[in-house]
């Protein structure tokens, strides 16, 4: 059960916060985008599935995705130190994430970068429970927070059904 502290709506400073997560997640699933080469003879030879999206949609999601990433992790913070929740809980629900956010900024490397579908597969299958232990977590600090990692969740599951159809595919 989420704690009181979601009912406080956040001030100036705390907006800073969580603006300043969110930029910060932005740039550590920035850390993927070097791999990245939808342009390489590599993946111009794959056959894609007929649900892949136009590219310009990953640069618009993901960027998103991360802003409320950010803020999601910033209002956990947020709980923890104004005293309305745990600090176990806190701790817990930080741990996770960061743990997710690593294992997702894993999977450019792995899918782009060894050009490995059935690997990239792997991590995602990772990933996926690791988001949901997340969301869980999140939701016993700030029901906000939780919220805020379902469109997060839903990517997530779209990326691993596209990546599934990749590697089947080839």
């Amino acid at each position: 059960m989420a704690t009181t502290a979601t009912s406080r709506l956040p001030d100036r400073r705390d907006a800073l916060r969580i603006a300043g997560a969110a930029v910060a997640v932005n740039l550590i699933g920035a850390l993927g985008v070097p791999f990245t080469a939808t342009e390489s003879a590599w993946f111009a030879s794959l056959e894609l599935p007929a649900f892949y999206p136009p590219g310009w949609a990953f640069g618009v999601v993901w960027p998103i995705l991360y802003a409320l990433c950010g803020a999601a992790a910033a209002l956990v913070s947020l709980a923890g130190r104004d005293g309305g929740a745990p600090t176990g809980r806190v701790r817990t629900a930080l741990a996770l994430f960061s743990v997710q956010l690593v294992v997702n900024v894993a999977w450019s490397p792995v899918f782009w970068g060894l050009e490995r579908p059935d690997l990239g597969l792997v991590v995602l299958v990772v990933l996926l429970p690791l988001v949901v232990a997340t969301i869980r977590a999140f939701d016993r600090v700030d029901r906000r927070a939780a919220a805020l990692l379902l469109p997060y969740l839903a990517w997530v599951s779209f990326a691993t059904a596209l990546n599934y159809a990749i590697w089947a595919l080839n």
